[in-house]
C-alpha cells in the first residue's frame, strides 16, 4: 500500500493554508475508503453550532481507515459555513481534500453525507443578519433554546453511502464554475476542536476500520471529542425507510431551493448535476434525536 505525503500536508492540518490551497491533497492511498455508516445525529448542544459530518481518515502508522465522528461544533466566525472533506480518485490512488470553513460552501465531492449535506451545497440553515437559522427538517434541535428555527423538508430519494468521488464505484460529480471560484476564495481549516477530535479518534481503537468492519461504535457526538458523554450515536445497520419525493429531486437536480419564498436572499441555484441532489447553500440541522444516515437517507427526526 503506497502512501504519498505531500510539502504542505502539515500546513494544511494546522489550518494556516487559504483559498485553494486547503483543497489539495494531503496523502494518496491504494485502497478505496469504506462505505459512510448510517447514524443518528445527536442533539445539537447549543445555540450557533454547526453539524460537521462524519468521515473515513487515513492512518499511516496503522496502514488504516479509521472513522472520525460527525459532530457538533461551534461556529468559528460568524457567517461561517463547514465544506466537509472528501476522498477522490487520482488516478493512482485515492486522495483526501480536506474541508475548511468559509462564507459559501463549497465542493465536496458529491458526497451524500446527509443532514443538509446531500452532495451539492447545504440545506441545513443559513446566516441572517448574524444569526444562524437552523432547518429542523434535517437538525436534531430537540429542546436546545435555539434563536431562529425554520422546517423545510428536504427529500432525497437516493440511499448512497459511497465516501469517494470518481474511480471504481466512485460517484461521478465534477465541481461547477461556481463551487471552482469559491474553492479560489479565503478559507480557514480546522478549528483547534476538530483536530483535536480527529486526533482522539484516530487514538481510539475502536474506530479503526478493521476493527470495527464499517460500523463505529461512536458514529456521532454531541460536541468533539465527547467519546464517552451522553448522546454519543452507535452506527445503524440498517437504514429507516425512504421518505422522499422524485418531486423534489427534480427540483434539486435544477439548483432550486426546497422553499424559495422561506428565504428568497440565500438561493444560489447552480447549473444542473446529473445523478445527484442539489441542496442549496448555507443550512445546519435539528430536531430531538434526528435521525439519518449519517450520509446519505432521509433527513428527518428519528420517531
Amino acid at each position: 500500500m503506497k502512501t504519498t505525503y505531500l510539502g504542505f500536508a502539515l500546513l494544511a492540518a494546522t489550518g494556516s493554508l487559504t483559498g485553494a490551497a486547503q483543497a489539495q491533497v494531503s496523502l494518496s492511498i491504494a485502497i478505496a475508503p469504506p462505505a459512510l455508516p448510517i447514524y443518528a445525529q445527536p442533539v445539537m448542544p447549543g445555540d450557533g453550532y454547526m453539524w460537521t459530518p462524519g468521515y473515513w481518515s487515513w492512518s499511516a502508522g496503522d496502514s488504516d481507515y479509521y472513522w472520525v465522528p460527525g459532530t457538533w461544533v461551534s461556529a468559528p466566525f460568524v457567517g461561517a459555513l463547514w465544506t466537509p472533506g472528501y476522498w477522490g480518485w487520482g488516478g493512482s490512488g485515492y486522495a483526501w481534500h480536506g474541508g475548511y470553513w468559509g462564507s459559501h460552501i463549497g465542493y465536496y465531492g458529491g458526497i451524500n453525507y446527509g443532514f443538509g449535506y446531500a452532495g451539492v451545497g447545504y440545506q441545513g440553515g443559513y446566516w441572517n443578519n448574524g444569526a444562524f437559522s437552523y432547518n429542523r427538517s434535517v437538525n436534531n434541535v430537540g429542546n436546545t433554546r435555539v434563536t431562529n428555527v425554520y422546517n423545510t423538508r428536504i427529500e432525497n430519494t437516493t440511499v448512497n453511502r459511497v465516501s469517494f468521488n470518481g474511480g471504481v464505484g466512485g460517484i461521478r460529480l465534477q465541481p461547477t464554475k461556481s463551487e471552482q471560484s469559491i474553492a479560489n476564495m479565503p478559507h480557514n481549516g480546522q478549528t483547534a476542536m476538530q483536530l483535536q477530535h480527529e486526533q482522539a479518534s484516530h487514538n481510539n481503537q475502536e474506530l479503526r476500520a478493521s476493527v470495527n468492519h464499517g460500523m463505529p461504535k461512536i458514529a456521532a457526538t454531541p460536541e468533539p471529542g465527547a467519546f464517552n458523554a451522553p448522546g454519543v450515536i452507535a452506527a445503524r445497520s440498517k437504514a429507516p425507510a425512504a421518505m422522499n419525493s422524485p418531486a423534489h429531486m427534480k427540483q434539486a437536480a435544477h439548483g432550486k431551493p426546497a422553499d424559495p419564498a422561506a428565504h428568497p436572499q440565500q438561493a444560489h441555484p447552480q447549473q444542473a448535476r446529473p445523478q445527484q441532489a442539489r441542496p442549496q447553500q448555507a443550512h445546519p440541522a435539528g430536531g430531538g434525536a434526528q435521525h439519518q444516515s449519517g450520509h446519505h437517507e432521509d433527513e428527518h427526526h428519528e420517531k
